[in-house]
């Protein structure tokens, strides 16, 4: 099993795969080479807000949103995406992040994502927040960067 067979999936990274946005192609690719997409229960409530911005925006339909939501969520029914809790002890260590590396303007929830990989030892990440991108590899993570 190589390094990239499971690797977590952040929200800016997963909505190329259901957006037509700059990334989308190399991410699809690389979305269907690597055997464990894992993903956290933050991911689904981002994803939902993201469509809803994009629908108020009139970037997409309500029935488009409806849609893509939904496919999402039959993804995580088939196991094409494997979810991941969000545990409370997450939030102490996405606090010990923002500590521990004041140098990256990490935002709160792109260091809960970092704790849930680190948290369930995903050893890589991809994404297409540079910040997020930034920190994840100076913790050792290895980084696919959308």
């Amino acid at each position: 099993m190589s390094a990239d067979d499971r690797c977590y999936l952040d929200t800016s990274a997963l909505a190329k795969w259901y957006l037509n946005e700059p990334g989308s192609e190399a991410f699809v690719s690389y979305l269907q080479e690597i055997d464990v997409a894992i993903v956290s229960r933050l991911v689904a409530a981002e994803l939902r807000s993201l469509l809803a911005r994009r629908r108020r925006m009139g970037e997409i339909s309500q029935e488009l949103e409806s849609v893509i939501f939904a496919t999402f969520q039959d993804d995580i029914a088939t196991a094409s995406l494997q979810l991941y809790p969000i545990v409370e002890s997450l939030f102490d260590e996405a606090i010990n992040l923002i500590t521990r590396y004041p140098e990256h303007p990490l935002r709160t929830l792109d260091a809960l994502h970092l704790a849930a990989a680190r948290h369930h030892e995903i050893p890589v990440i991809a994404t297409a927040d540079t910040v997020l991108a930034d920190t994840a590899e100076t913790m050792g993570l290895t980084v696919r960067r959308f």
